[in-house]
């Protein structure tokens, strides 16, 4: 064991003495200084400019010494300070801006929820009426008849799409009015929606011949095998018709709980307009009479 005296590698000098002394030989300057080095300046702290020769060679003879501003220090504080404001200045227009237009567009968009859902057909449907009303206007004083001018200038197109529009809209279920009627309308419904197999009544038209067309006199009719796609589509619409059938109320004509004031239909008919009319003013009148509390 070697003692804490003894070491393999050489002494050597960690102080900074030197660096020290070189960073405080170095100038100082001031970054907002504008103006140029002066000769001392530049003989004391910057090398000089050495022209090399075209061998690629120095020549200490030919070493000039050129005075040139220094771009560090020819810096002016208030061009600095202007240009930076001017630029803040535009973020904070921008910024501004940006929140003007972002509340327009909020206020708007808060404007559209609010409207009805049909509020851009009634929108054109306004406009086409304010059209309609000047160009009628305008056929008057000129003395033309402006119902004969507008049917001149609709197209051929613009019928058949006013007559499809009203068929759509014309009433196809009148009501009951007796059972075959009604019976009618249920088998048109139902033949609407079978989808008839092409193919499978080619083969049994071909299979039977003439007994695929049974006369009024034929006890055959009926008595082929359904098929299960057929089976399939029955059992389907009895389901359907159940659904539909158990989702139906008649609604009650009478009410057991109400107070009975009237001795025939017509007489209950008569009460409950009267009562629609009247009923918010002889609300208390008839609750004194009921108490016997009327004067």
């Amino acid at each position: 064991m070697s003692g804490e005296g003894d070491s393999i590698w050489p002494a050597v000098d960690l102080s900074d003495s030197e660096d020290e002394e070189e960073t405080a030989k170095l100038p100082t300057y001031d970054p907002l200084r504008c103006d140029t080095l002066t000769e001392e300046e530049i003989d004391g702290d910057f090398p000089p400019l050495i022209l090399s020769n075209e061998d690629g060679g120095s020549s200490s003879d030919e070493e000039v010494k050129i005075q040139k501003p220094n771009p560090y220090l020819t810096v002016n504080g208030d061009d600095v300070q202007k240009k930076y404001m001017s630029k803040l200045r535009d973020l904070h227009l921008k910024r501004n801006e940006a929140r003007k237009l972002n509340h327009q567009e909020v206020s708007s968009e808060d404007q559209r929820k609010k409207l009805p859902k049909n509020f851009e057909a009634m929108k054109r449907r306004a406009e086409w009426e304010l059209e309609d009303k000047e160009a009628r206007k305008k056929a008057e004083e000129e003395g033309v008849d402006y119902d004969r001018v507008k049917l001149l200038e609709q197209t051929a197109e613009d019928v058949d799409i006013f007559d499809r529009r009203k068929w759509k809209k014309r009433n196809i279920d009148p009501g009951f009015s007796d059972y075959a009627t009604a019976q009618l309308r249920q088998y048109d419904t139902l033949t609407k929606q079978m989808k008839p197999d092409l193919e499978t009544y080619q083969a049994s038209k071909e299979k039977m011949g003439e007994a695929a067309f049974p006369g009024a006199h034929n006890i055959m009719y009926g008595t082929g095998k359904a098929s299960e796609k057929g089976i399939d589509r029955m059992v389907g619409d009895l389901e359907k018709q159940i659904e539909k059938r158990s989702k139906y109320h008649r609604r009650r004509q009478h009410h057991d709980e109400a107070d009975i004031d009237y001795i025939n239909e017509r007489n209950m008919k008569f009460n409950q307009k009267a009562e629609r009319f009247y009923g918010q003013y002889t609300k208390e009148i008839k609750q004194n009479l009921e108490r016997g509390t009327a004067i």
